[in-house]
Parts: C-alpha cells; sequence; structure tokens
C-alpha cells in the first residue's frame, strides 16, 4: 500500500467539507491528511487528501468523488511531478545546555526558531513529510513537548493545473 495526494476543486460553501470527509467513513477510507483552502477564486476551494492504499482503492476515491455534486474537479497528483509541502510547530525542550543541539538541529533543516523560554525553543519547519519526519527524529532526543502539522498541501509543476474545465 502506498499514499496517494488527491486535488479536488470544489464549491466553496457550507457542508462541502462535511459531504467529502463523510464519503471517506461512509466507504471505509481512512484520510491521513485533508487540507482546505481558498483558490484564487473565493467561490472555490481546494482540497488535498492524502491517503493510503492500493490502486483499487485510489480508483473508488476519485469516482465516488467525482460524483459529488459539490466537486468540480478531482485527479490524483503524480508524486513525480508536484510540489508537497507541510508546516509543522514543535515545541521542544531545551535547557542551556541542550539549546545550543537543538538550534543546531533546526538549522541543519532550514527550520525557524520562533519561540523560546528558558526550558523550550519552537521551531517552525516547512517541507515534505520525510523532511519533517527526520527533524523529529532527530529532536525527540531532546523532549517534543508539543507538536502541530498542517496536512499535506500539493500543487502539480510545470504549466499543468487542475482547473474549473478539467
Amino acid at each position: 500500500m502506498k499514499q496517494h495526494v488527491v486535488s479536488a476543486l470544489v464549491e466553496n460553501r457550507a457542508g462541502t467539507l462535511s459531504r467529502v470527509s463523510g464519503l471517506f467513513s461512509r466507504r471505509g477510507f481512512n484520510i491521513d491528511s485533508l487540507t482546505v483552502g481558498e483558490t484564487e477564486d473565493t467561490s472555490v476551494s481546494r482540497m488535498t487528501i492524502a491517503v493510503t492504499g492500493d490502486d483499487a482503492v485510489l480508483e473508488q476515491i476519485i469516482k465516488q468523488l467525482g460524483k459529488l455534486v459539490d466537486v468540480i474537479a478531482v485527479r490524483e497528483l503524480d508524486p513525480a511531478s508536484c510540489l508537497r509541502r507541510e508546516i509543522m510547530l514543535v515545541k521542544n525542550g531545551a535547557d542551556e545546555q541542550t539549546r545550543p543541539a537543538v538550534i543546531e538541529i533546526a538549522g541543519i533543516f532550514r527550520s525557524r526558531i520562533v519561540d523560546v523560554s528558558p526550558a523550550t525553543i519552537t521551531i517552525e519547519a516547512t517541507g515534505d513529510m520525510e523532511k519533517l519526519n527526520g527533524l523529529l527524529l532527530l529532536l525527540r532526543p531532546y523532549g517534543v513537548l508539543e507538536l502541530a502539522r498542517t496536512g499535506l498541501v500539493a500543487l502539480e509543476r510545470g504549466s499543468l493545473v487542475l482547473s474549473l474545465s478539467n
């Protein structure tokens, strides 16, 4: 089983998110990540949905999404030709002795220190899931106190676009 990323343009109105997520729960599909935001057209939102499953599961998801009235366009994004990003905030324990190591790890991953207290450092990191998971792996020995992740957002590279006319 592999992770698939599905991008959908949907009507930006109340109930759309509920109908889409309800489709997944009714079919027994688990959502790994779901992000939603307005597009350049305020009447349309883009959903980026990460799901794990085989190709048959993916095919069912795309067909079922396509049947929903609120869905304008939907397709899988090819991992080789799309940009994937996620934002993570991680609050780590960091006293006087461990703070330099935590700051160095954050720098290696091109992360930003966004808050410091006598006992903690909060780091903001942006990147693909592998990068963020790698950062977490190195920070865990210092004590991860809190963690928040936005979920995946993705767009296709180059001139290929998911548009209202698809």
